[in-house]
């Protein structure tokens, strides 16, 4: 048998290999985290309930999902262990102190200074959005009542 024979079948044990390290890694790096629980930690589970710890057993956690509302979960159900400042960000809208978020307005306004002069040159000019004057509304009242009266005798709206 050559090489090139055998070449895919190589290939393809190689990234079954790959693939299997890198899930044992992740299953790993999960244990890691649930065995850090302690009383008190913040969590979320994999249903994306929000819980703080109250007793860490074997293969069970006891979760306060409520003040006073307590329930018993697997520790396979949790996916992911919290920090405090997260964990109160999230559940109880607590901000964490000295925070250096830059504030963004809602509008504009802040991208134009008053001082500057207009780019024409004249000043801020006014445009008037109204409608033009009483005689072209009174002209534009008389074309509609044309139209009405066209309607009643059978006419059409299609252009």
């Amino acid at each position: 048998m050559s090489i090139t024979a055998l070449l895919p079948f190589i290939v393809l044990i190689g990234a079954m290999f790959l693939m299997t390290r890198s899930a044992k890694n992740k299953q790993r790096q999960a244990q890691q985290m649930r065995d850090q629980m302690q009383p008190g930690t913040g969590i979320r589970t994999i249903g994306g309930m929000y819980a703080t710890v109250k007793e860490v057993g074997d293969d069970t956690i006891l979760l306060e999902v409520a003040p006073g509302v307590h329930a018993i979960y697997a520790k396979n159900s949790v996916g992911a262990v919290l920090d405090d400042a997260e964990y109160n960000r999230i559940v109880h809208g607590i901000e964490p102190e000295g925070d250096d978020t830059p504030v963004v307005p809602d509008d504009a306004s802040s991208l134009v200074s008053d001082d500057a002069p207009a780019a024409d040159g004249e000043g801020d000019k006014r445009i008037d959005l109204g409608k033009a004057d009483a005689d072209g509304d009174a002209a534009e009242a008389k074309d509609a009542e044309a139209a009405e009266d066209v309607k009643k005798d059978g006419g059409t709206d299609a252009k």
